[in-house]
């Protein structure tokens, strides 16, 4: 019986993967997508904890999930019980650090991947992101800027129906939104004092994707719906396959994650959208005669200028407003509880220098009075910090010579930590956001980073025991490893020159132009605002290219 072939398979089905099916099929393509993963229905999404207890160290339910073998994924922010099974266990899905540069990689393995898991603010990069090096001189410019990609940012936006609103920040680009965004009066708050004493500094309302209700990702529920996608779950993609003569893509292998049989089937092309880690990692396990280092990797790049932003948290409480509120311009949701939040756009180095002690800068996200707390008592406030790492050759991502996983692939041997410029960035950032909320005349609880807990005072978690309290401060440092700010990116760079990246300017690779790779490791800069838009933007560009050109 011959084997079925397609125009296209899909490797991944999340922010990239699920834009890629939607808009090869939408063109008359037929496309195969491959999801590692477990399919999920909505008994698969529970009810939120709502317990004020709730906002408290969770020291229980994180001995159980280490227990349980997610000893990695319980250290994520937003981890909760309720969600737990969105998130990997650790021991069937192994990976390697070096000791002293320890990294924290956060997955899920279901149909939609982080999707379900993930803050759903989503925001443009600029220029300031895009033609950063041509400013300072660190790294690669990307080889496309904003205006080439807007018109892409517009179509994610509309289709998901993307709040927000119009901010005016110059780094920060207004997108396209079917309604506002608001602030909570403790937010509000923090804006008009900092504005005040830092007029260049903004604080504005989230721009963020609503629950989605029908759970299923949006963009995939519209590529089922063209009649021409099949979908393929439990399918852990190990290698592209290759004509030995042309050294084109020819389809790819994989496993079926429950019986371990190996398959292969084959396509026209091939678009690699499984996140930057399991993208490289099936790059660099697809050699073959023409591509004998890896697909992709004449050049050597192939793996280098991993990067991800670098994380700082801040909590506590504000003495001014009592109780919590929420946006109420979407209705909460069971699952993911209330919507919206603040963020503070970069502000250091853009038109000029401000801090010559390091490149870039960093932005601030969080909540201010939305935490839920009991109507006489102070509003609390919590606020990520995610600084730019600039792109370094010795921050990558290898394969295992020793390690394999249950499904016979080498597991990824992670190294990435912050250089000399990431430790004075890092140092500004906590202290810039420290000068900020006491401006505001907020309460600090406690406040750190990677470089270790900078405040623990009586106030944090008032009614935890003395052990949790304990297990917290020991903790702290770990949890704020790289990697905590689940913005990974890089590995197969995209540029104008094959001998200095992996991809052209529209994701295809150099050595096999019919592999397309629209996931965050095409990123030549890690920027430090949320990636996911921006990936999703580079999906759609991508995909209509392919369809364009088949």
């Amino acid at each position: 019986m011959d084997q079925p072939s397609y125009d296209a398979i899909v490797v991944g089905s999340g922010a990239s993967g699920g834009f890629a099916a939607k808009e090869l099929t939408e063109r008359g393509l037929e496309v195969l997508v491959l999801e590692a993963g477990r399919s999920i229905t909505v008994g698969d999404f529970g009810v939120a904890d709502t317990d004020l207890r709730s906002n408290g160290i969770r020291l229980g339910m994180r001995i159980r999930a280490q227990l349980a073998g997610q000893h990695v994924q319980s250290r994520a922010l937003l981890y909760r019980e309720h969600s737990r099974h969105l998130f990997v266990n650790d021991r069937e899905h192994p990976f390697s650090t070096p000791a002293d540069k320890p990294f924290l990689w956060i997955r899920g393995r279901q149909l939609g991947g982080r999707l379900h898991t993930y803050g759903r603010v989503l925001l443009r990069w600029s220029d300031y992101d895009f033609k950063a090096a041509r400013r300072d001189g660190h790294g690669e410019d990307w080889p496309i800027c904003y205006e080439e990609l807007a018109p892409f940012y517009s179509q994610a936006e509309r289709f998901l129906q993307l709040r927000g609103c119009a901010d005016g920040v110059v780094n920060l680009p207004d997108g396209e939104f079917v309604g506002p965004a608001k602030l909570t009066t403790a937010e509000l708050l923090f804006k008009k004092k900092t504005e005040t004493r830092w007029p260049d500094r903004h604080p504005i309302a989230w721009r963020y994707m609503p629950p989605n209700v029908k759970r299923l990702p949006q963009a995939l529920v519209a590529a089922m719906e063209t009649g021409c996608m099949t979908l393929r779950t439990d399918a852990i993609v190990r290698r592209v396959l290759t004509d030995p003569t042309t050294g084109l893509a020819t389809g790819v292998e994989f496993v079926d994650r429950l019986r371990k049989q190996i398959e292969t089937v084959s396509a026209g092309a091939i678009m690699l959208c499984a996140s930057p880690i399991e993208t490289v990692r099936v790059m660099l396990n697809s050699d073959a005669p023409k591509h004998p280092n890896g697909l992709g990797n004449r050049s050597g790049m192939l793996g280098r200028y991993f990067m991800d932003q670098v994380p700082s948290l801040i909590a506590g409480s504000v003495p001014e407003v009592m109780g919590s509120e929420s946006d109420d311009t979407v209705p909460p949701d069971p699952f993911y509880g209330t919507s919206g939040g603040v963020y503070l756009p970069r502000f250091a180095n853009l038109n000029r220098i401000t801090n010559s002690e390091f490149a870039r800068g960093f932005a601030f996200q969080g909540t201010i009075g939305r935490l839920p707390v009991a109507k006489n008592t102070p509003a609390r406030f919590a606020l990520m910090g995610f600084g730019e790492m600039l792109p370094y050759a010795d921050n990558r991502v290898t394969l295992s010579q020793c390690k394999r996983d249950a499904w016979g692939m080498p597991v990824p041997h992670i190294s990435c930590s912050m250089h000399a410029n990431e430790l004075a960035l890092l140092r500004e950032q906590m202290s810039a956001i420290k000068e900020m909320v006491r401006n505001a005349g907020f309460l600090i609880d406690y406040s750190g980073s990677q470089l270790g807990l900078e405040e623990f005072g009586q106030g944090a978690f008032p009614d935890a025991d003395w052990f949790s309290r304990l297990m917290f401060r020991r903790n702290f440092k770990t949890s704020m490893s790289m990697g905590a700010a689940i913005h990974e990116c890089g590995g197969a760079r995209m540029g104008k020159d094959p001998a200095h990246s992996v991809l052209n300017p529209h994701n295809q690779c150099w050595d096999a132009p019919n592999v397309y790779v629209s996931d965050a490791s095409c990123f030549p800069s890690g920027g430090c605002a949320g990636t996911t838009l921006t990936i999703m933007a580079l999906a759609i560009r991508s995909s209509q290219h392919l369809a364009n050109s088949v």
